[in-house]
């Protein structure tokens, strides 16, 4: 969706001609794209387009070599990470990232404890900061593995951490970047579900996917990207099925 398509819609993210060059290569090439709080955004397209480029802009993991982002209302030239929560957005990574050397709940402490590694491993949390780690966990599933280590986890199951510490960020967008990738069918469900949930209470979602299935069934728009342009972004019917996406992504 563009800028102009979103019109009068309130935005979570925009961007204004942003770009992001590697050597010759323009990964991401002016792009300006709109994403309105209300729903779920999915971004598609095949490798090279630029989708983990875009969210690693837009959550301040690769800096800008130009153009502006705004999340929230306030227009950014410079993001960074460690600053996007205080702009009411996060995000989880494709390959996951966790404390491996202390417990499930202690991830979900960390996040919760004022981020800080000692505080939630040494200081007595409050009861209200128990309860919101007990309730976290019981919404990604993972209640029974809080005295796990994390490293002692599968693969999905890390999946599941991660996205409990996002939420335990507390903001209004989050940036997942393949979610569903790797995942068997029955983690792949559990993870349908909790964004479903995640949408239900109000927040809004982007995720990156190459699972056109799921792109369906979570997606209230699509965003599709051609060598780090915007090819088409709508309804997510309306764009899958035009010529131009048929033609350059499904093959037909």
């Amino acid at each position: 969706m563009t800028s102009t398509q979103a019109g009068q819609q309130e935005l979570a993210l925009e961007t204004r001609e942003i770009s992001k060059h590697f050597g010759a290569v323009r990964a991401v090439d002016e792009l300006s794209l709109a994403i309105p709080r209300q729903g779920t955004t999915s971004i598609v397209g095949p490798n090279g387009s630029g989708k983990s480029t875009l969210v690693n802009l837009l959550s301040g993991v690769l800096p800008l070599d130009g153009g502006m982002v705004i999340i929230e209302g306030e227009g950014l030239r410079v993001v960074k990470a460690h600053e996007t929560p205080d702009h009411g957005l996060t995000r989880t990574f494709q390959e996951v990232r966790l404390f491996d050397q202390i417990t499930v709940w202690d991830n979900i402490m960390v996040v919760l404890t004022e981020r800080r590694l000692f505080p939630a491993l040494f200081e007595r949390a409050k009861p209200s900061t128990r309860q919101k780690a007990q309730a976290i966990l019981e919404q990604v599933g993972m209640w029974d593995k809080r005295d796990s280590l994390a490293q002692e986890l599968s693969y999905g199951q890390r999946k599941l951490v991660e996205i409990g510490r996002a939420l335990a960020m507390n903001v209004n967008t989050y940036l997942m970047d393949e979610p569903f990738a790797g995942l068997f069918p029955q983690m792949i469900e559990r993870v349908k579900d909790i964004m479903k949930q995640m949408r239900a209470d109000g927040h809004t979602i982007v995720f990156i996917s190459h699972n056109m299935d799921i792109v369906r069934e979570l997606s209230d728009r699509i965003i599709v990207l051609d060598s780090g342009t915007l090819l088409a972004a709508g309804d997510v019917e309306p764009v899958l099925n035009s010529e131009e996406v048929i033609e350059a992504y499904l093959g037909a």
